[in-house]
């Protein structure tokens, strides 16, 4: 694969000149398409270092290409462009592992522009830089959904449960903005008293109350131009919402204790664990303060939902903190695997993060990371269910361990490919724990 070949595949001959003649004058070479089934050729004798392509062809679309390359394992950075701005057709663009969308309203030099900074980008771009980005197809979604928006002021509120990265994919998008430039300012609303958050939020004057010694700027003041990411909304005092609202409809706010309106130019991003439509019908929380925050929900699905992600996200916490407490940790032995993927994670991401660093803790002297050193348990609570016979499975007993094999064997007419997929472990695993027990199928 070459970087300097560009393959452009669209039936606007006009704007397929152009945009050829433009990019051979940076020194690229072109080649091009106006056709899907001559664009395969052509990614397949040529192998060009970034494939442009619009959406609508007369034969086929940009979509269909992608996915056949998706098919063929050809790893080839993919740009979608259209005259149509279409979201739905983006989202799925993005699904399908496109880098970037493209209007062709935005104009020809923009075009070229873009084009230009996107080779920079996949020439600069190394393995490392996208090392531990999670790639479980739940969250790709999240992520393809949050890169669209982000670059618009739509209000997103982010949901999901506690632990799940909600603050990170805040940062994410504020990183996707045109506001990654300013101040990027985090709020726990469930952490404010009512009669404090007006101050939290909006500032104060000196005399405002007892205490109020001088004058504060509040979270609207230090995030202006930026992003306010205001967690655990759902838990934020009635009075307080009633005053939010005002803000989100008119963009004005007032210290406490003065009667000055000052303008604000900042984006929020609301999250919260909360069922906010159970809230509002419970009377604590404001129906219409929810459809201001509600332009473009985002669920940030729960950790057992992307089992992809966990050993990924494991490795990356070892190697983060083994060098943080200079523990040398080298690996995770076999067991200590399964267990990581066989766990509930309810605590999600955060509980894995605190489960990895007390295990490096624990595995300084040895320099692998067992069952012993994660210091978790199975039971019905927490352990992934599976089946009735092995969702009581806990690694740290051996006779339950064995018990469980034996049932597993059992239930899969002593199949042990079979038990070893029931179990949720590998066969090496089952083979090792029928030779370690001394279990032996039946006369």
């Amino acid at each position: 694969m070459s970087k300097n070949k560009i393959l452009i595949v669209e039936d606007n001959t006009v704007l397929l000149e152009r945009l050829r003649n433009w990019l051979e004058q940076d020194g690229y070479e072109v080649f091009t398409a106006i056709e899907e089934p001559p664009a395969r050729k052509i990614i397949r004798e040529k192998e060009p270092g970034l494939v442009l392509s619009d959406v609508r062809l007369p034969k086929g679309d940009g979509l269909e290409l992608l996915e056949w390359m998706n098919g063929n394992n050809i790893n080839i950075p993919f740009v979608v462009m259209t005259g149509y701005s279409n979201v739905a057709d983006a989202v799925k663009a993005m699904k399908l592992g496109a880098i970037d969308y493209l209007v062709k309203q935005c104009g020809i030099e923009n075009i070229r522009q873009i084009t230009n900074d996107l080779l920079r980008k996949s020439q600069r771009r190394t393995p490392q830089g996208n090392k531990f980005r999670r790639k479980s197809k739940a969250m790709q979604e999240v992520y393809d959904t949050a890169r669209l928006a982000a670059p618009s002021d739509i209000r997103m509120p982010l949901l999901g449960e506690n632990g799940t990265g909600k603050e990170l994919l805040a940062h994410y998008i504020h990183a996707h903005s045109e506001r990654k430039d300013k101040p990027f300012v985090p709020v726990n609303c469930g952490g404010i008293s009512e009669t404090l958050a007006q101050s939290e939020l909006f500032g104060h004057v000196k005399g405002a109350f007892t205490g109020a010694d001088g004058n504060r700027n509040g979270c609207f003041y230090e995030a202006d131009g930026g992003t306010l990411f205001m967690d655990e909304v759902g838990n934020m005092p009635m009075s307080i919402q009633a005053t939010l609202l005002r803000v989100l409809e008119d963009g004005c706010y007032s210290p406490a204790g003065s009667n000055k309106r000052i303008k604000s130019d900042v984006r929020v991003i609301a999250a919260t664990n909360e069922d906010l439509e159970l809230a509002i019908r419970e009377g604590r929380f404001r129906e219409d303060l929810f459809h201001r925050l509600n332009e473009l929900s985002v669920t940030v699905p729960p950790l057992r939902e992307c089992p992809e992600d966990i050993l990924p996200l494991a490795e990356h916490f070892k190697e983060r903190f083994s060098e943080e407490l200079q523990a040398g940790i080298v690996a995770f032995d076999e067991e200590a695997k399964e267990v990581l993927l066989r766990y509930h994670w309810s605590g999600n991401v955060r509980e894995l993060r605190n489960c990895i660093k007390r295990a490096v803790l624990y595995a300084k002297e040895s320099g692998t990371i067992t069952v012993e050193n994660l210091h978790l348990g199975f039971d019905k609570q927490n352990a992934v269910d599976t089946d009735s016979s092995t969702s009581t499975f806990n690694v740290k007993d051996k006779d339950v361990r064995k018990r469980n094999t034996i049932l597993a064997l059992e239930s899969c007419n002593w199949n042990k490919e079979k038990a070893a997929e029931k179990l949720g472990i590998t066969r090496s695993t089952i083979y090792r724990w029928i030779d370690e027990f001394g279990i032996r199928k039946p006369e």
